[in-house]
C-alpha cells in the first residue's frame, strides 16, 4: 500500500500548486504528463519553505525551518516521510540526483529570516542563485530526465530564466517585501523615491535575463518545451505590465495578470508553438 501513500503524496504536491500559483499550475498542465508530478513534488517542496519565512511571522520562523530542513534530510536518509510534500519530493531528490541543489536553496532561505536588504551585487546575487536559479535546474534535470550533456548545455539558460522570473517577483511583489517584510532586494535602490531610471535600469536587466534564456527555452525536450515557453510568455507579459507601472505606484498596489488574459496568453502560446514560430 505504500503506493497508494506515494499517490496521495503527489495530490498533495499538486493541490499545493493550484491554491497558491494559478500561473505556475497552468504551466505545469501544459508539460508532458510523464513529468508532471516530478515537477509539482518540486513546486511543492520550495513553495512549503518559502511560506515558512515569508508568511508565519508571528511562528517560530527560524525553528520551523531548521525543523523543515531535518524532516527533509530524514526522508533522504529514509526514503519516505510522514510529511507528503517531503514524501513526494525525495524521490525526485533521489531519482534525479538534486541532492547539491538543495543546499543553496536553503541557504538562501535562511537569508530571508534575517536578511533585510541587500547591499552589494555579490550577496544580491547569491540570494537569486539560491532562492530561483537552483529551482530551474531542479526542473532541468527532470526535463532532460537527467541526461547530463543535456542538462550541461542548458543550465544557464535555466539559471537566467529562474533568475528573470525572480527579479520579476520582486518588482511585482515589491509592496508586501518592503512594506510588510521590510525586505530590499536589489542593491543601492531607494524605493520610497524610485525613479523612472531607477526602474528602467532593473527592467533592462530582467530583460536580458529573459533574451538569455530563450536560447534554452527553445533548446528543451518536447516534453517540457510547451510548458515553459507558457511560464516564459506569462512572464514577459507581467514585465510588460511592470514597465507600464509608474514608480510611485509600486508600493501602492501589487502588479497581477488577470486570469483572462492569462488564458489568452495561453491561448497564443499555444498557435505559436503549433505553428513553431515561438518568441
Amino acid at each position: 500500500m505504500k503506493a497508494l501513500f506515494d499517490d496521495a503524496s503527489i495530490a498533495c504536491s499538486k493541490k499545493i500548486t493550484k491554491m497558491y500559483s494559478t500561473s505556475f499550475s497552468l504551466a505545469i498542465k501544459m508539460l508532458s504528463p510523464k513529468i508532471q508530478d516530478e515537477i509539482y513534488a518540486i513546486y511543492g517542496f520550495v513553495r512549503f519553505a518559502d511560506e515558512i519565512v515569508d508568511s508565519f511571522e508571528g511562528y517560530e520562523q527560524e525553528v520551523m525551518l531548521d525543523e523543515f530542513e531535518e524532516e527533509y534530510e530524514k526522508a533522504i536518509v529514509r526514503k519516505i516521510s510522514i510529511n507528503p510534500i517531503l514524501n513526494s519530493f525525495q524521490h525526485v531528490v533521489h531519482n534525479y540526483g538534486l541532492h547539491d541543489l538543495v543546499k543553496p536553496f536553503m541557504k538562501s532561505m535562511r537569508m530571508d529570516l534575517t536578511k533585510k536588504e541587500y547591499t552589494s551585487i555579490e550577496e544580491y546575487e547569491e540570494y537569486i542563485f539560491g532562492s530561483a536559479d537552483v529551482v530551474g535546474l531542479m526542473c532541468l534535470k527532470v526535463f532532460v530526465n537527467g541526461n547530463a550533456a543535456e542538462y550541461d548545455r542548458l543550465k544557464d539558460s535555466a539559471m537566467r530564466l529562474g533568475s528573470a522570473f525572480q527579479k520579476v517577483n520582486f518588482l511585482r511583489d515589491l509592496q508586501h517585501d518592503y512594506e510588510t517584510l521590510g525586505r530590499v532586494y536589489f542593491p543601492g535602490v531607494d524605493f520610497t523615491s524610485l525613479t523612472n531610471e531607477n526602474k528602467n535600469t532593473i527592467i533592462a536587466e530582467i530583460n536580458s535575463d529573459f533574451v538569455a534564456a530563450f536560447k534554452g527555452v527553445v533548446g528543451l525536450p518536447i516534453e517540457a518545451k510547451f510548458g515553459v515557453y507558457t511560464a516564459y510568455r506569462y512572464y514577459k507579459s507581467l514585465m510588460q505590465k511592470i514597465s507600464k507601472t509608474q514608480p510611485e505606484e509600486f508600493l501602492s498596489k501589487r502588479i497581477r495578470v488577470s486570469n483572462p488574459l492569462k488564458l489568452l496568453i495561453l491561448g497564443k502560446s499555444y498557435i505559436r508553438y503549433q505553428l513553431n514560430i515561438i518568441a
